[in-house]
């Protein structure tokens, strides 16, 4: 590649949503570059994803999490078939263990049913049991096309979607300026050994995960006004030791307001399974990705509350991920807040046309991606 260098397009990330992105501008004919500051593609936060595609029950109605879920639990089911990505359709119970939870799966029915959430239902607690004889319940939703997939077999099949399209990706550059040249962008990036180059578009797609408030700050933009301030949470893992516990995905009822989804059981394709992930806010910008151990007892009550026959002994510390929140203008986000909807924002309004940011993408982000990159490449036609 050239010191410099113009394209149609440069997508800033190479995360899950940069890569679709990517993928899916370059399949539009349009020549496409993909900057990002680590070595390869899905270092961030995508490389932490528990995998799941979500069917979208939770979300509030017409919302961005809430279309863009429900469209994207069939597209990205359409698409790892179709591009041989690892995956399972476990299928998902989400269960209340009192009668407040009861309530609580009924008006999350009506919520699935108004988003159009497929063959959601609720189902007689035996029928639970004899898919998961250690889960107990006194109500449960049974969701079949809740699934996991290969989250990093997924970027390396949407990067390589990109590629063929003619898409060039620029790994170890990162993101130093991003100014207004012309009827376009020139964006100012520093590589490994130091050394500035420009790359020159007219359009330029703001895909950098938990730095995207940043970016959109180069660009000139007042985040704090604008509402695009990005509020770090980490999210801890505990691995279950033993195996059989579980074959499905488990979740617990939703906290309220949607600021977590409670302490749940994920699978992975090798039959593994973990608890997580919680909330836990982080102050300032540092990367904190220690799991905090001292949060295993709380785990194991949310956990044991549901599953039975789980022990202390059964949980041990396993990873992190941490999630860009995003909270009211010149508000930080709280433990409780309800989140907010993605940013997917043209800023040609702001007089920054060809600018497109992406902001507070978190969970469904995964499910979402090929819908999200269908909604930026509209805005950029």
């Amino acid at each position: 590649m050239s010191e410099t260098g113009s394209w149609d397009v440069v997508v800033v990330g190479a995360g899950v949503v940069g890569l679709a992105c990517s993928a899916e501008l370059s399949s539009r004919g349009l020549s496409v570059l993909c900057v990002e500051r680590e070595a390869r593609a899905g270092q961030g936060t995508s490389s932490r994803n528990s995998g799941v595609v979500h069917a979208g029950m939770y979300y509030p109605t017409g919302t961005l999490k809430a279309r863009l879920c429900v469209r994207g639990n069939a597209s990205m089911w359409s698409y790892v078939e179709a591009h041989h990505v690892a995956h399972a359709r476990t299928g998902k119970l989400i269960v209340a263990t009192d009668v407040a939870g009861e309530q609580k799966l009924h008006d999350l029915l009506a919520r699935a049913r108004q988003n159009g959430v497929a063959e959601l239902e609720l189902v007689p607690v035996a029928f639970a049991r004899s898919l998961e004889p250690n889960v107990r319940c006194r109500a449960a939703l049974w969701s079949p096309r809740t699934g996991i997939v290969d989250a990093h077999a997924l970027m390396h099949a949407l990067a390589a979607q990109a590629r063929e399209g003619g898409a060039d990706f620029a790994f170890h550059h990162a993101l130093a300026g991003l100014e207004r040249r012309g009827a376009g962008w020139a964006l100012h990036v520093i590589d490994a050994r130091g050394e500035r180059s420009t790359f020159e578009a007219p359009r330029v797609v703001n895909a950098a995960g938990l730095q995207a408030d940043e970016v959109a700050a180069l660009a000139g933009i007042d985040v704090d006004e604008a509402g695009y301030r990005q509020h770090y949470v980490k999210g801890n893992y505990f691995r279950l030791r033993r195996r059989g516990l579980v074959s499905r995905l488990v979740y617990p009822v939703p906290e309220e307001g949607l600021a977590g989804l409670g302490v749940h059981v994920t699978v992975e394709l090798d039959g593994a399974a973990k608890l997580g992930p919680d909330v836990e806010p982080l102050a300032g910008r540092a990367l904190a990705y220690g799991v905090d151990e001292s949060r295993e007892e709380s785990f194991f009550r949310a956990a044991a509350t549901y599953l039975e026959g789980l022990a202390r002994e059964d949980l041990t510390p396993d990873q992190c991920g941490i999630r860009p929140k995003l909270a009211r203008p010149h508000v930080a986000w709280t433990p409780g807040e309800p989140a907010r909807d993605f940013v997917i924002a043209d800023e040609r309004a702001r007089g920054l046309p060809g600018l497109v940011n992406l902001l507070g993408i978190e969970s469904p982000g995964l499910t979402a991606s090929l819908e999200i990159a269908r909604e930026v490449a509209d805005l950029l036609r």
